[in-house]
């Protein structure tokens, strides 16, 4: 049944210029949240779709109406952005973001993740998008915020969204260097 869709929506999309949600072959599935983790920060969804042959794009919600729109959300987004859409039926390749920010500091970035985040550099991947939220699950950040000023004696509190590309320029300006 899934072939069929596929092979149906990649035949119509040659007729269409511009595709959106609808031209895509969607998958959608029921997720079992009970066994999820319910911290206030972090609230799982109960239906989750995705385009089929292209797994990285997919949207989440409460009902399936839900989840559909917020992946229509983001493919309009990506569209906006000017990012290439797939023909339907077809994919992309998995793409990593860029890490050019973070190489730059690459002895900084293996000694924060060590004596910040208690990881070895080598075992996580850290990208220009980065974040501290990526790396704990606690409400808020003071923790890191407290360690990072008691390791490196640096305020980074105000960065917003707590980007390490920016926190790491910032311990760089201020003499920090790993």
């Amino acid at each position: 049944m899934i072939t069929l869709s596929v092979v149906w929506k990649y035949l119509c999309s040659f007729f269409k210029r511009e595709w959106s949600a609808e031209d895509y072959p969607i998958r959608v599935r029921h997720l079992d949240s009970s066994a999820a983790d319910h911290t206030a920060r972090w609230k799982p969804f109960r239906v989750d779709a995705a385009v089929i042959n292209w797994w990285q794009m997919s949207g989440g919600g409460e009902t399936e109406a839900d989840a559909v729109k917020d992946l229509a959300t983001k493919l309009e987004a990506r569209k906006a952005r000017g990012e290439r859409l797939p023909r339907p039926g077809t994919g992309l390749p998995i793409e990593f973001a860029a890490r050019g920010r973070i190489e730059a500091h690459h002895r900084l970035a293996a000694d924060f993740a060590k004596r910040v985040l208690g990881l070895d550099i080598s075992d996580c991947f850290i990208s220009n998008e980065s974040s501290l939220w990526d790396f704990q699950a606690d409400e808020d950040n003071t923790l890191l915020y407290n360690k990072i000023m008691l390791i490196y004696g640096v305020d980074v509190s105000d960065i917003e969204n707590a980007n390490l590309a920016d926190i790491f320029d910032r311990l760089a300006a201020r003499g920090v260097s790993g």
